[in-house]
């Protein structure tokens, strides 16, 4: 069966509760202190279920004093039941809920004109009018408007069929998605423990899976999963759910409403969130730069400061950009809607769409990146991964977090990745970083060895260590390396040993240093076994710039070899006194030092590093404080 929620809306006492009970014969008003005030004060919950459609009610207080509670409710709506009584008309909490619903973007409405046996037709004629008018200006317009009467059941076969006709054009839950559970209520149940329910907003929750409880963090295991007290294995987005919790630090007293349940790894909560707003029309409230918000998203309710980008203020009707600096952490996602209230007196006033859930903190009027923000917002999957990977800068967004910085499915986000590395986005560290930021670490690196080709062509080029520096900050360890490799798959670069060229550069010495190369050979060469420290060549050699690549160059080449920091030898004297040393003592153990002088005449000082090296090259075997020859 295809799963919806259904929420309630409208003004106190206009009937919301008695409707849902004529409609599913469940009283939804739960407390006593409900049953003695004859009000609702906290959220009910009821099942509808019209052919494959099971609706899950949610039943919301109509008072005012009750406001954050119906905001707790309306969150993960799929569609709004607006009832509206034919006596009274449309009240207060009529058009504040109906804001609500509009902020959260809700889609699909029907209205239910209730106690139409109180009234005239006449009446009731201009209650449907009044309705119509209310609606006019809004996303609902046109929606329809039935006739009811819980007392007597007129208009209820026609509303459960407008109710089935608005589901079918409604979206589908998002199954596939990252799991993301406001919590609503937390309960205990004896030989159960800890319970907790809310709407499924997103994914499937599947009992004997992990979940990680937002914002404090909490590590859990779903020890049991309930359907409108149906035990089930699994439960869909777009369902009423309980959940049976268990694992350290969980409790009544830890959980609460306002917490979320997730299972994406690595989902951590907000303390700041930048975000679209907009002001409702005929609020008579102008949200100014700095002011102090009451922020609902989710089943959570969190005090703000409201930081405007670009502007002092909005007006009514206006919409803007804005960071709210959060005065307590909270589970968000981009593409989440919300609601904003005024800190005092409590009034819904505004709304609007999370765009960066763990954003830099961006300055009241410093340029605001409005294509990116309206791409993340609505543009397509291509343009929303890559508009929220060029926000994230040199950081970019570790990959298995993609769903959370952009509101898409990860599935959703993986077809598009293979586009974006084409178009030049990059993978590193796990992270995936865009592609302005990568053409600009090209550039950088690109730059950095054709400077070094021309101020030094006798280098081969440039040592990767010397190339890490130049990627930008906080971004992942391995992101010029990933370049590099990039760079050399496409034959603009290559890369050796360490040190990165222009694939088509070749080292060239000056006159001078090809001289400077020969004298330095030839000094080596006249030594044979017995060379010269490199400190004790002369200075006037030192003291150019190609030297020390000099001596690399005519060890690559086998002209030196190199035997410790400092000490290099020439390589052909050092080749025939291993032939000598296996031709004179192959095959012999138990040698000490002096038993190899009689076939290297030379002192201690190149004895042992030339002894070291025929270690390592597998001539000799060093047993401690003697050696054996090979054979």
């Amino acid at each position: 069966m295809r799963e919806l929620i259904l929420g309630t809306a409208g003004h106190i006492d206009h009937g919301k509760t008695s409707l849902v009970r004529a409609l599913t014969g469940v009283d939804t008003d739960r407390l006593a202190e409900e049953k003695a005030r004859g009000i609702t004060i906290d959220l009910g919950f009821a099942e509808l279920r019209e052919g494959d459609l099971r609706f899950g009610i949610v039943d919301v207080p109509g008072h005012e004093g009750f406001i954050r509670n119906m905001v707790a409710g309306a969150t993960g709506m799929d569609m709004v039941l607006l009832v509206v009584s034919a006596e009274e008309g449309v009240m207060p909490q009529t058009r504040e809920h109906l804001s609500i619903v509009e902020l959260l973007g809700v889609r699909s409405l029907v209205v239910a004109l209730t106690k139409t046996d109180l009234v005239d037709p006449e009446w009731l004629e201009l209650a449907r009018e009044e309705v119509r008018e209310l609606l006019a200006e809004g996303p609902f317009s046109g929606s329809p408007i039935v006739p009811t009467s819980a007392e007597s059941g007129v208009g209820l076969p026609e509303l459960r069929r407008a109710l089935v006709e608005a589901a079918l054009h409604d979206r589908a839950p998002m199954a596939e998605d990252e799991v993301f559970l406001p919590v609503d209520r937390v309960f205990t149940v004896r030989g159960t423990g800890t319970v907790v329910t809310g709407t499924l907003w997103s994914g499937r929750l599947t009992t004997g899976g992990r979940v990680r409880i937002l914002p404090e963090g909490i590590d859990a295991r779903v020890r049991g999963v309930q359907r409108h007290d149906e035990e089930v294995e699994e439960v869909s987005a777009g369902g009423r759910t309980a959940v049976a919790l268990t694992g350290d630090g969980v409790s009544r007293e830890t959980l609460r409403r306002g917490q979320a349940l997730v299972t994406l790894p690595g989902w951590d909560s907000s303390t700041m969130l930048t975000v679209h707003l907009r002001v409702l029309p005929g609020t008579g409230w102008e949200l100014e730069q700095g002011q102090r918000v009451r922020l609902h998203l989710g089943t959570a309710e969190v005090m703000a400061r409201c930081v405007l980008l670009g502007r002092n203020g909005l007006s009514e009707g206006e919409e803007g950009w804005a960071q709210l600096r959060l005065e307590e952490p909270l589970a968000a996602r981009v593409r989440q809607r919300f609601v904003l209230r005024s800190y005092s007196p409590m009034v819904t006033f505004s709304g609007g769409t999370v765009l960066e859930s763990h954003p830099p903190k961006r300055r009241p009027f410093a340029a605001v990146p409005e294509s990116l923000f309206q791409a993340v917002l609505d543009g397509s999957d291509t343009e929303c991964v890559s508009a929220a990977l060029e926000l994230a800068g040199g950081a970019g967004v570790p990959a298995r977090l993609l769903p959370v910085a952009t509101g898409l499915s990860a599935g959703r986000c993986e077809k598009v990745l293979t586009d974006l590395e084409a178009r030049g986005a990059i993978f590193a560290d796990s992270r995936w970083v865009s592609a302005e930021v990568a053409r600009a670490l090209e550039a950088r690196l690109l730059e950095a060895v054709d400077v070094a080709h021309r101020e030094a062509p006798y280098r081969d080029g440039v040592a990767v260590e010397e190339l890490r520096p130049l990627a930008p900050d906080s971004s992942p360890r391995g992101l010029v390396d990933a370049m590099l490799t990039r760079l050399a798959g496409t034959g603009t670069l290559r890369i050796a040993q360490g040190v990165v060229a222009r694939s088509e550069f070749s080292p060239s010495l000056s006159p001078g240093q090809t001289a400077l190369r020969d004298e330095v050979r030839s000094r080596y060469e006249e030594r044979g076994l017995q060379p010269p420290l490199v400190e004790e060549l002369p200075a006037e050699l030192r003291a150019d710039p190609a030297f020390e690549h000099i001596l690399r160059q005519l060890e690559r080449d086998g002209d030196l070899v190199a035997l410790d920091a400092g000490l290099y030898i020439w390589g052909e004297a050092l080749r025939v006194a291993a032939s000598r040393t296996i031709t004179e003592l192959g095959g012999r153990h138990g040698l000490g030092p002096a038993d190899f002088k009689e076939v290297l005449p030379v002192s201690r000082r190149y004895l042992l590093p030339i002894l070291r090296h025929f270690d390592g090259a597998g001539i000799t075997r060093n047993n401690g404080d003697v050696r054996a020859v090979s054979d």
